[in-house]
């Protein structure tokens, strides 16, 4: 599953080296957080739990702005994830915010979370 999810990344970012894929694989399981499912938890608490069930589930992915996810992982963690991606934080609100819905739809498959680890 974890290839299938760098292979989704390196699709959105066909410029991108192996550590950056390595990097958003990092960031989307890290434990510190909770991992994917710490992640959709944060979504939920920010007030796009429909939207993040949207990418969970098997039906259409409904899209989220890069203000929206900004204001579910605030500045500080964009900032850190920028500074890991080597981008601004606007530019990764943009490419985040692309990216994550196809990625955790890929990380769910059967519309359901994997098991805790």
């Amino acid at each position: 599953m974890l290839d299938k999810l760098a292979n989704t990344i390196k699709d959105f970012l066909p410029d991108a080296g192996d550590a950056l894929v390595d990097q958003a694989m990092t960031a989307i399981n890290d434990p510190a957080t909770g991992g994917l499912q710490g992640l959709v938890a944060k979504f939920q608490a920010g007030g796009l739990g429909s939207t993040v069930q949207s990418w969970i589930g098997t039906g259409e992915n409904l899209p989220i702005s890069p203000d929206q996810l900004r204001s579910v992982l605030g500045n500080e963690q964009l900032a850190a994830l920028a500074g890991k991606f080597g981008i601004d934080p606007a530019q990764a609100a943009d490419k985040l915010a692309a990216l994550l819905p196809t990625v955790i739809d890929k990380a769910t498959p059967g519309g359901q979370l994997p098991a805790a680890s």
